[in-house]
């Protein structure tokens, strides 16, 4: 997922999508996109903001295909994409996280918890970075919330199943509504598995900190 405008990263972004922001001697989204090539069968990138310009990067890097989804909320492709019809786990990353995740592990845990329609992947919390805080009972999430802290909240980084959401929620724009809808018909789970590293750049200082490590 990489549409976004990257507000907070003005004035760089004025000139590049957030996505496209320098980092590891190349991009964001290049260094992610390598290291989940090696893991991940397919690759599809969702752009918007400089869509153009992040889409021509994106393809000579190797992905899929890209959705232009410009002007929609973050959950417009599951239902109007041909993503729609996929019925098989699909990893969701936001191309402003900077992860490393054991992919295997995550995949054998989502069909242990009987494949649900979505399955968040945990973060600890690291201050100054914001996230949905996760309440959670036997991995069922019964509640989403940002300001009433828990251990763990998610940021973004999910496995679902765009076929089984289709089928069991109505047509929103937004994650959240999403989330909401499958907090209802408890087909929202929970990992146990947090990422080894994670972090997320939402700001040019926390991307020349990144950087300088």
């Amino acid at each position: 997922m990489a549409a976004g405008r990257g507000l907070r990263m003005m004035p760089l972004t004025n000139e590049i999508p957030k996505a496209m922001a320098p980092f590891n001697g190349s991009t964001i989204i290049s260094d992610g996109i390598k290291k989940i090539k090696n893991f991940i069968d397919h690759i599809y990138i969702t752009v918007g903001y400089k869509g153009p310009l992040l889409a021509e990067h994106v393809i000579e890097i190797g992905v899929d295909a890209v959705f232009n989804t410009s002007g929609k909320g973050t959950a417009w492709w599951i239902y109007n994409t041909l993503l729609k019809n996929i019925n098989e786990p699909v990893l969701v990353l936001t191309c402003d996280n900077i992860i490393e995740l054991d992919y295997k592990k995550i995949l054998n845990e989502y069909h242990d918890l009987n494949q649900p329609a979505c399955m968040v992947i945990p973060v600890k919390p690291i201050d100054g970075l914001e996230g949905d805080y996760i309440f959670e009972k036997n991995n069922i999430v019964y509640k989403l919330d940002r300001k009433n802290k828990a251990s763990y909240y998610c940021s973004g980084i999910q496995v679902l199943n765009p076929y089984k959401i289709n089928k069991q929620t109505s047509k929103v724009d937004d994650f959240n509504d999403v989330w909401k809808q499958l907090i209802d018909k408890e087909q929202l789970y929970s990992g146990n598995n947090c990422p080894n590293k994670w972090f997320t750049v939402d700001t040019v200082a926390q991307l020349n900190k990144l950087n300088k490590r």
